[in-house]
């Protein structure tokens, strides 16, 4: 998911490449997709304007009291881990490498069933609002939760930038046209709604989205996967036997190595690859930050059971459609239409329909559509609102010489909002026209190296120490960036960020497989150096708060 899924560019002049399959939709389709990309836009806003805070109240802006049923809970993580890179960019893995792209869309699935089993309760026991709370329950301190915050913003930045780069060209896909300002004007007007999003809906209203998102991602793809399948007389086996024989490389489409084929170790590759997934993509605090809107461990447990299948559901539906596009058009057009394969997930729902496409099929792929489109805005929000949230409260709030009264930290939370949004909407329209590869990598990496160890380490060591949290979060980060800028994402291949240059050094496409070791280590390294009498009085310090966050005995306040 997170090599050849991570850019969202599409390439709007090379429509015709696709063997005819969008130009039949070119009229009516087009048109009624900018309806319903209007209509979802502006519903979504007015229920976030509904929904939202009426009062000035923290637990409602950061937790939404912790209103939501289980299901519903269930189904805004599940909203909320199911970005636009996973719909686009694995169903795009999976059309291009079959075999390998099924693997990596799995483990998505179990990343979601590692925070299910190990951290969930865990989390939702120590923290409060944000993962700075989660780290300060046993180490309070303003250095803690201001380093929780940047790898917050660092984790989440370049996943923001991918998506909203990919906005604008993957409505110039859809609705056809190729001009560049248009684009760049559509990435600020979706931006400045998704900051409304964020600022205005709070948790409750984001969630509100992500329900409606994923509901209408289920819905929409599991039609598609059915007449997918009644294509080939639901016989999956003759489903992948066509999708093999288009795929232009036989038999080796299902099976492992062909993602990786052109690297020097390509069954390394592909093992950092599905560790940085597994380790990384649940670990990410738009994620985590979920955990804090149940009431109570029971209901994590019960929420997560809602999330785990309709996140193992999904997989299931794009690796349909995944199979399916190529069967029915191709390899070689998917990846004319767009070399990373983004657009499958679109091309594959339009060729289920076959040549004849009645009103009711032009219906559907334009509830296709605007499900990606709200996945887009829907992703977004969430990751705004988390980096906005951590600012305000781990920061602003920390850092206050007098504790911030509700109103003044809802402000500066809303204002955080507006700064980190205009941020992402600025640099987006700087790097949309580079290949964006290297960011989404860049994210779970860092979830994987950084927020992962610092987590289970702070979590369930007890002489974990902040001298080894300090060096967790900050060595993990270190260790991401100086490897990323070694792989062929950054340089020395056609699609890497920069194609005419060649520094390529890091014989991985992922730094996972080293790096994560690395944040472990960091971590064990830095308790050790702190010295025994400080172990030993960060396990006293532990003791006193561990059956809080082992046994979730009362929810409460938050330290430090």
């Amino acid at each position: 998911m997170i090599t050849a899924a991570a850019s969202l560019t599409t390439a709007p002049s090379s429509l015709p490449t696709a063997a005819g399959v969008l130009t039949q939709f070119s009229g009516s389709a087009q048109a009624m997709s900018l309806v319903g990309f209007t209509a979802v836009a502006t519903v979504t806003l007015l229920l976030c304007v509904m929904t939202g805070p009426d009062r000035d109240d923290l637990d409602e802006f950061y937790t939404g009291y912790s209103s939501l049923s289980p299901m519903r809970n269930g189904l805004a993580i599940a909203g909320d881990y199911i970005s636009a890179a996973t719909v686009l960019g694995t169903g795009g893995v999976i059309a291009l490498f079959g075999y390998d792209g099924v693997v990596l869309a799995l483990s998505t699935a179990l990343s979601l069933m590692l925070l299910m089993f190990l951290l969930a309760e865990p989390l939702r026991n120590a923290g409060r609002f944000t993962m700075g709370d989660a780290l300060a329950r046993r180490m309070p301190g303003r250095i803690v939760r201001i380093t929780a915050c940047v790898v917050t913003i660092a984790a989440l930045m370049p996943m923001m930038l991918v998506q909203l780069a990919g906005t604008g060209d993957l409505l110039a896909f859809i609705l056809g046209f190729s001009n560049d300002s248009l684009k760049t004007g559509v990435v600020v007007i979706v931006g400045a709604l998704m900051i409304g999003y964020a600022a205005i809906g709070g948790m409750k209203g984001t969630a509100l989205i992500q329900i409606i998102k994923i509901v209408m991602l289920l819905g929409s793809g599991g039609v598609i996967a059915v007449l997918i399948l009644n294509r080939f007389d639901w016989d999956p086996g003759l489903l992948l036997g066509a999708a093999a024989a288009k795929s232009g490389v036989g038999t080796g489409y299902l099976h492992s190595g062909l993602q990786f084929s052109g690297g020097p170790y390509p069954e390394l590759d592909m093992i950092s690859a599905q560790l940085t997934v597994v380790l990384g993509g649940a670990c990410l605090p738009h994620v985590t930050m979920r955990m804090y809107t149940a009431r109570s461990a029971r209901q994590v447990r019960r929420s997560l059971s809602w999330a785990v299948p309709s996140v193992a559901l999904f997989v299931l539906i794009i690796s349909v459609v995944g199979f399916g596009a190529t069967a029915l058009i191709g390899r070689e057009v998917i990846a004319a239409a767009d070399a990373q394969g983004n657009t499958a997930y679109l091309l594959g729902s339009m060729a289920a329909f076959g040549t004849e496409v009645s009103t009711a099929e032009t219906l559907l792929f334009t509830t296709v559509a605007t499900a990606v489109f709200l996945t887009l805005l829907a992703s977004v929000a969430g990751m705004i609102l988390a980096c906005a949230n951590s600012l305000a409260h781990d920061v602003f709030a920390a850092v206050a010489s007098a504790p911030l009264t509700p109103r003044r930290e809802m402000t500066i939370a809303r204002l955080s909002a507006g700064a980190v949004g205009v941020t992402a909407i600025v640099l987006a329209t700087l790097v949309q026209n580079r290949s964006l590869q290297p960011l989404v990598t860049l994210s779970f990496c860092l979830g994987a190296s950084a927020i992962a160890p610092a987590l289970v380490y702070g979590l369930f060591w007890r002489r974990y120490t902040r001298t080894g949290l300090m060096c967790t979060l900050i060595g993990g980060t270190l260790a991401v960036l100086v490897l990323m800028t070694g792989t062929n994402l950054v340089s020395g291949s056609p699609f890497a960020a920069f194609p005419r240059a060649d520094f390529n050094w890091f014989p991985f496409t992922t730094t996972g497989l080293v790096s994560i070791p690395l944040g472990f280590a960091c971590g064990w390294l830095g308790t050790v150096w702190s010295g025994r009498g400080r172990a030993e009085e960060q396990r006293r310090q532990y003791e006193a708060v561990e059956g809080w966050i082992l046994a979730g005995a009362v929810r409460r306040g938050t330290e430090g």
